[in-house]
């Protein structure tokens, strides 16, 4: 029987998972769940030590002899501080040592209690990941905990071994063993883009890749060369990919308003999934990801790190997608190859062609519909109107978009590659950004930015050094209009004034202290006149164009373009 501590049963689960066969536990009541737990697991060997100090040599002797990790298990307080010359020893000697930490619950840290302390953090740099377990008590808490305890134990393997601390809180009572078996854990994977993805014992990424009858690949925002110039076709052809402007100088793909009508289908969801690149726009996309609950998810991480986005990871793969997708693509694109490596007939591989067609179908008519919609005088309109005059320009600029309304609009209307600040989506800084790009670019950069953006981070035109390639799409709708689309806030009499912040504040005047050209719209016809002159007049000083909304419109105008979707 074991622990009715779940988190304690995940964590004996995944170390087991992950290659642990040897632990030295160390006395106390705090850490006795998990001891028990390692002590009743038939795949782990328990080895007792009194002194914490002798005990984290001791799998460090271990470790060093096995070449795999092994853990050190401690209780609360005192005793964890105890093992950090023998961790400190793993990290100069590159030893997969596995610290796990019992620990008070953390509201009774630094409250008189007895043996406690903080312990997270408390072996600093000498552990390469450090993680704290929450509290199992729903499907959200355990795939964290999963994801946690999945995060340290795989840094262990990078850089020819290193030490990490897994630290677990734990409440009274301690001593209940009512646990029949342990639950089942799914352990994610850890490659590296060197990886020969032709070998099958190797690459679990190819074996869930080629096997899928329904694969997709999703590429958040990134920089990487390789979404240029779609240099993805082979795999186009064999998989649905999907991206942002955020991602690709392609061209919108209009995903989102597709899951908006057909997000219902269980016929479009994936079985495999591989992500590359970093966040999305799209949060109807991830919530449709997440239900995709039988599909194998692999992602792409440039450092190595683990985001588990769409809460399904089963293995990371560090490199870039530079580094990964042309070898899933070569192989796609040389049948005869494939063959010869995989002795099975290219034709043996399951028929993708009815899922990927069927998606194909789905977004070209989205693509049309979007192409063909009008939107009245609002946000929309200007959006759609700048994207459509400059692609007759010809000439080559960059685009910035603003957090919030404005790179949702570029997610329906740009045509090509789109920088904004969605590291963590903040609204500030998003001029200054775009600023600071065009003090140093030798082309047009042109920036599409919310009224509450704009006026937050007015000071980025007060700079001596801006020139006339700076141009600027103020959407001024008297407030954050994105709130004007959360469902449910409109029954808050603070929504207005306190929520969305509603002004009634013009940037003509910035524009005038800082010598920067201003022009305004507040109907269809001015606004064509405006984004004409935005983007082709002359000037050695930035050039701004305010289009005044109104915010219920905005929004209204958003809604009847994602209901007018039909397929």
């Amino acid at each position: 029987m074991y622990s009715n501590k779940e988190k304690v049963n995940i964590l004996t689960v995944l170390l087991v998972a992950y290659g642990v066969r040897h632990a030295v536990v160390c006395p106390g009541s705090r850490n006795s769940p998990i001891v028990h737990n390692l002590n009743e697991c038939p795949d782990i060997t328990c080895y007792p030590v009194t002194d914490e100090r002798s005990a984290g040599f001791y799998a460090l002797g271990m470790s060093l002899e096995l070449d795999e990790p092994v853990v050190v298990c401690v209780t609360s307080g005192t005793a964890l501080l105890n093992l950090a010359p023998a961790v400190a020893e793993a990290w100069y000697q590159h030893v997969p040592l596995v610290v796990v930490s019992a620990d008070r619950p953390p509201q009774w840290i630094d409250q008189l209690d007895g043996q406690t302390l903080p312990q997270p953090d408390a072996l600093g740099h000498f552990v390469a990941h450090s993680v704290s377990l929450p509290d199992v008590t729903d499907t959200e808490s355990h795939w964290y905990c999963n994801r946690m305890i999945c995060e340290a134990m795989i840094e262990t393997g990078k850089k020819g071994g290193q030490p990490v601390h897994i630290n677990v809180p734990l409440a009274e009572p301690l001593f209940e063993y009512d646990v029949e078996a342990l639950p089942n854990e799914c352990k994610i994977v850890f490659e590296t883009a060197s990886v020969d993805f032709c070998d099958i014992e190797r690459s679990g990424l190819r074996y869930d890749f080629w096997s899928a009858r329904r694969p997709m690949i999703v590429i958040g925002q990134t920089r990487d060369p390789l979404l240029k110039d779609n240099r993805l076709q082979a795999l186009q052809k064999h998989a649905v990919v999907l991206f942002e402007p955020l991602g690709s100088d392609v061209g919108t793909v209009h995903f989102d308003e597709v899951l908006h009508a057909m997000g219902g289908d269980d016929s479009l969801l994936p079985d495999f999934v591989l992500y590359g690149g970093g966040t999305l726009v799209s949060k109807r996309l991830k919530q449709f990801l997440r239900r995709a609950t039988k599909a194998d998810f692999w992602e792409i991480s440039e450092d190595g790190r683990l985001h588990d986005t769409f809460m399904r990871t089963k293995g990371v793969i560090e490199g870039s997608l530079s580094d990964v997708l042309p070898k899933l693509e070569d192989i796609l694109s040389d049948t005869s190859t494939f063959e010869e490596i995989f002795e099975t007939s290219f034709e043996q591989l399951p028929d993708t062609s009815a899922y990927v067609g069927h998606w194909h179908d789905l977004l070209s008519k989205a693509a049309e519909n979007a192409l063909i919609a009008e939107p009245p005088y609002s946000q929309m309109a200007a959006v759609r109107m700048l994207e459509q005059q400059f692609a007759l320009t010809g000439y080559p600029a960059n685009f910035h978009y603003a957090n919030s309304t404005s790179v949702r609009l570029a997610c329906i209307y740009s045509t090509g590659f789109v920088y904004c600040n969605r590291g963590v989506n903040g609204i500030e800084g998003s001029l200054s950004t775009a600023a600071g790009f065009s003090v140093v670019a030798p082309r047009r950069v042109i920036c599409v930015i919310g009224d509450l953006s704009f006026f937050y981070d007015q000071n980025a035109l007060w700079n001596q050094n801006l020139r006339g390639n700076l141009r600027i799409l103020l959407l001024n709708n008297g407030r954050g209009g994105i709130f004007e689309m959360l469902t449910g806030l409109e029954r808050s009499p603070a929504r207005s004034l306190l929520v969305a912040a509603a002004h009634r504040t013009s940037a003509e005047g910035i524009c005038r202290q800082n010598h920067v050209t201003y022009l305004k719209a507040e109907n269809m016809q001015e606004l064509q006149q405006g984004i004409h002159t935005l983007l082709n007049k002359e000037s050695d000083r930035p050039v701004l164009l305010e289009v005044f909304t109104d915010a219920q419109a905005d929004a209204q105008a958003l809604r009847d373009y994602y209901h007018e979707q039909h397929f």
